[in-house]
């Protein structure tokens, strides 16, 4: 290695006023932490295990929702039941002994009430509003351009158990401040003429937006690295250092040590391990989702207007550049990378049914990544009890790009100023 790169690769220096924190994760959660931190003063540096952005964080809907409420709702287990061991279904559980697995799985049905989805939505609701501002506030400050799409998307139904459905959450999100507008058939194909004719309604949530998400980790990756953040690829945290009761560092896989005044985990549901030792319940599990991008054009997908989601299938459809991305499923199978063709192929057989002139082309690309569900789904971002200067980050679920920025602003608040009020309900001592 030249002395150069090994200088590229040494901690960010410190002066005596400003802490240098370590960021251990370099998705979108971590870089948005990184750039906070950074904007606010500290020096950072940001240790990913492979590449930015090589997990959820580039391959996801690219769909910032906001106001909704959580994955655990009161019928949502005999949902699951029905669906879990059929591998073509929305939501697949690979057939395995995995104690964790089926403990977290217990834990998420008893967060399956009414009372437990008002609670989320008194937290989620504002928080929403915030991921919003933080958006607008980062985008222009940063001048990043990643095809952000403001007007929101449509969900979208074809049976009247689905429009039940939507409805309901409908009612809930409109009783938070939002304003989702119920739509019937023709006003669906009015506003989205790809869709075919069996649509027989949907919900609009006007505040939501699209982007391209890789290119928008890759812009504001550019953002921070240009107010100091520095990043290690390749560069594996095998453990937390800590003496006397406050964060000293970490240690690589390689034995390298960094030293740190505090340190940040965000590194989905790796993230367990890494506070294991610190006797912190991290009840994460690794839900993976899948895409396929197919170009738009003759054979290809059909140009949509406005991004969907076909709610019985719960497959996300973004318009991105020349493609269109189908995005969805989640499958519980444990911490890998295996594509499974039939969980592919449920994404193309749901857009086939949903857009007539929807070809045959083979997808641009397919991907599979890991997103980190938490039992109670809501996310886990605060300081670990008991330990100074170490904060998590994770648990975000399908929300990591919505509350990308948002979480960031609030890491960089508890990190440098100890608490920020945003981040009431996501505390990580809500598990002790």
């Amino acid at each position: 290695m030249t002395e150069r790169a090994q200088g590229r690769n040494r901690p960010a220096p410190s002066r005596p006023d400003e802490p240098h924190v370590i960021v251990v994760g370099g998705g979108v959660i971590g870089i948005s932490a990184a750039y906070e931190l950074a904007r606010a003063g500290a020096a950072v540096t940001v240790l990913e295990r492979d590449r930015v952005g090589a997990g959820a964080s580039s391959g996801n809907a690219g769909t910032i929702a906001v106001g909704h409420p959580p994955l655990n709702r009161p019928g949502r287990i005999a949902q699951a039941i029905r669906q879990m061991t059929d591998s073509s279904s929305p939501l697949f559980v690979k057939p395995r002994v995995d104690p964790g697995l089926w403990r977290w799985l217990v834990g998420f049905a008893r967060y399956c009430t009414d009372a437990h989805v008002q609670h989320c939505m008194h937290v989620m609701a504002p928080l929403g509003r915030h991921a919003l501002s933080a958006f607008a506030r980062l985008l222009e400050e940063e001048r990043i351009e990643c095809e952000y799409t403001p007007g929101g998307y449509l969900e979208v139904c074809s049976t009247e158990a689905g429009m039940e459905g939507v409805r309901h959450e409908a009612e809930i999100i409109e009783g938070h401040g939002y304003r989702p507008e119920v739509i019937d058939g023709d006003e669906v194909r009015r506003r989205e003429p790809a869709l075919g004719p069996d649509r027989i309604g949907a919900v609009h949530y006007p505040e939501s937006a699209t982007l391209i998400p890789s290119l928008f980790l890759a812009r504001l990756t550019a953002a921070a690295e240009r107010r100091g953040v520095r990043i290690r690829s390749g560069a594996e945290v095998a453990a937390v250092t800590h003496h006397r009761g406050r964060v000293t560092g970490v240690t690589l896989r390689s034995g390298e040590t960094v030293g740190g005044d505090a340190v940040v985990l965000a590194t989905g549901p790796y993230s367990r391990q890494l506070a294991r030792p610190f006797g912190v319940r991290v009840p994460v599990q690794p839900g993976k989702g899948y895409h396929r991008d197919v170009d738009i054009g003759p054979n290809g997908a059909p140009p949509l207007r406005i991004a969907c989601v076909l709610a019985e299938h719960s497959v996300f459809c973004t318009p991105m550049d020349s493609a269109i991305r189908f995005a969805g499923t989640m499958e519980f199978s444990g911490e890998n990378d295996v594509m499974r063709p039939e969980r592919l192929r449920q994404l193309t057989h749901a857009a086939r049914a949903a857009f007539p002139d929807m070809g045959t082309a083979r997808p641009r690309s397919e991907w599979c990544g890991l997103r980190p569900m938490s039992m109670d789904g809501l996310p886990i971002v605060g300081p670990v009890p008991g330990v100074e200067g170490l904060v998590l980050a994770t648990g975000h679920g399908m929300l990591g790009l919505t509350l990308g920025p948002i979480t960031g602003e609030i890491v960089a608040s508890q990190v440098l100023g100890g608490s920020d009020s945003r981040a009431k309900g996501l505390l990580p001592d809500r598990f002790v």
